[in-house]
C-alpha cells in the first residue's frame, strides 16, 4: 500500500529529528524510554562529582486550552528548578559527605536551585550539569510538581 502524501511528510520530518528531539513525546513531554544510546554518546561524559540533566519542559497548552508559543516554553525550560538525570560523574556522591549513598542516579528526575550549574545546547534543546550536591530532592512525578513561571 503506497503512503499518502502526509504521510511521507510525517515520515521524513521524523527522520529530520535530532536525538534530543526524539525523545519527547509531540515535542513537549519528556519520555525517558526513547533516552537512547545514540543521544547518550552524543553528549560530553560529566567529569567529577558532576551530573548532566535535560531540564523538564512543560506542557504546550494551559488548563485553559490556550496554546503556548515556543518562545515562552523556552523561557520556561530556562527557568524549570526539574529535570531528568542522563549521566552522572565518576567521583560523583563519593566520600564522607555521602556516606549515606547517592541523592539520585541516571534515570531518575530530580529538582535543583533555579540558578544552579552550568548549560549548554546541543542541536534540538539544552543541557544542564550541576554539581552533586546541588540536587535538592529525587521526584517521582514532574507533572505532580506546579510549574509557575
Amino acid at each position: 500500500m503506497a503512503k499518502t502524501a502526509l504521510e511521507q511528510k510525517w515520515a521524513t520530518e521524523e527522520s529530520e529529528k535530532t536525538p534530543l528531539e526524539k525523545v519527547y513525546d509531540e515535542g513537549i513531554k519528556l519520555d525517558p524510554t526513547k533516552v537512547g544510546e545514540d543521544l547518550l554518546e552524543s553528549l560530553p561524559e560529566p567529569t567529577g562529582w558532576r551530573i548532566m540533566i535535560l531540564p523538564f519542559r512543560g506542557q504546550r497548552k494551559t488548563k485553559g486550552g490556550i496554546e503556548l508559543t515556543d518562545e515562552t516554553l523556552g523561557r520556561q525550560s530556562l527557568a524549570t528548578v526539574l529535570g531528568y538525570v542522563l549521566k552522572v560523574g565518576p567521583l560523583a556522591y563519593s566520600g564522607e559527605r555521602f556516606s549515606t549513598g547517592s541523592w539520585c542516579e541516571e534515570g531518575d528526575w530530580v529538582m535543583f536551585g533555579r540558578y544552579a550549574g552550568s548549560r549548554f545546547q546541543i542541536e534540538g534543546g539544552e543541557i544542564k550539569i550541576l554539581n552533586d550536591d546541588e540536587i535538592i530532592a529525587r521526584v517521582p512525578n514532574p507533572e505532580a510538581i506546579l510549574h509557575q513561571f
